[in-house]
């Protein structure tokens, strides 16, 4: 990798280029997508429906995506930049961060336009992903030629580390609220809460329900059925036992609960939401055994049914 002086002179030559010129959005804000990303961010704020809506602040960068077909207005600096960093060893990528800064409220119809500036390329890094260069950029955006906002993005090319060998997954902290679903697990069974007051379902465990606030429960085990209701694909930071990237999932279950975990079975590009998942359990080695969700066509192995798992013991409340 060239990591010199020299090559640190030329990355910064392309300071204060241009990455992008007159970019447009595709698409006006408009009500549909504002609703599919208040539905996705789980965010009711009646802020952002009605006839004075306004579009979420941190929507800003979403009106300028390019999707599948990409932008056209990207430059040539910018590619050469990433082509430089490249030709240095540095072929892989992640983005690491962004800020927003928000100077007027977005509304349904207005015409987005943007420009982007490489506004810095840091010098030579050494991080866990590996060794390279931080890359920002500064994207300025328009509203019906109004500047709406300014959004910084920074991505990381870098020259994959090697790999150390693979150490233990962490155990699960189990306590006195949440012991009887691992009892489940261990068994098998993934146990879902349920208030023996008003009869709702509740995971992650509790003590109490939080609708009725009852202390009293008892179990019921899930069917396994599921789908994907929101996912993300992890790239970083890497962490000991684990195999970036992989998916994971925020999975509905047919009885109406959600529950984090891995999606397996399927590449991970190949995650989408709405996918129907089944349970199953994995071990990762001589002690653990971890619920998990997958969506390889019914290879899955099968897991009980619905119905109540009696009264689980537990002091002081369950969670």
């Amino acid at each position: 990798m060239s990591s010199g002086d020299d090559f640190l002179a030329r990355l910064k030559e392309y300071e204060g280029r241009a990455a992008a010129v007159a970019g447009v959005g595709k698409d006006p804000v408009n009500e549909p997508m504002i609703r599919h990303w208040c539905e996705a961010m789980d965010d009711g704020n009646p802020a952002y429906r009605g006839p004075d809506a306004i579009a979420p602040p941190t929507m800003l960068q979403a009106w300028t995506m390019g999707g599948l077909s990409g932008h056209e207005g990207r430059t040539d600096a910018y590619d050469e930049l990433l082509a430089l960093l490249d030709d240095a060893g540095c072929t892989s990528v992640v983005a690491t961060d962004c800020e927003q800064e928000y100077l007027r409220p977005l509304r349904p119809g207005d015409e987005i336009t943007f420009d982007a500036v490489i506004e810095s390329v840091s010098a030579l890094k050494t991080t866990k992903l590996g060794t390279g260069h931080f890359v920002t950029t500064r994207m300025d955006v328009r509203a019906d030629g109004e500047l709406a906002g300014t959004h910084r993005f920074r991505i990381l090319k870098y020259a994959p580390a090697q790999h150390k060998p693979k150490g233990r997954r962490p155990r699960p902290v189990i306590n006195r609220d949440n012991a009887a679903f691992w009892e489940g697990v261990g068994r098998h069974r993934l146990l879902i809460q349920r208030c023996e007051g008003c009869g709702t379902l509740r995971f992650p465990w509790l003590p109490g329900c939080n609708a009725c606030g009852c202390l009293e429960w008892d179990a019921v085990e899930a069917s396994g059925e599921g789908t994907v209701y929101s996912y993300v694909v992890m790239h970083h930071p890497p962490f000991p036992a684990f195999d970036p990237p992989y998916a994971v999932g925020l999975i509905e279950l047919a009885e109406g609960v959600r529950i984090v975990s891995n999606v397996v079975g399927v590449p991970y590009d190949e995650v989408r939401i709405g996918m129907p998942v089944r349970l199953r359990f994995e071990r990762y080695d001589e002690e653990l055994e971890l619920p998990v969700f997958s969506a390889d066509g019914g290879r899955a192995a099968r897991v009980g049914h619905t119905g109540r798992a009696g009264q689980a013991e537990h002091e002081g409340g369950e969670g």
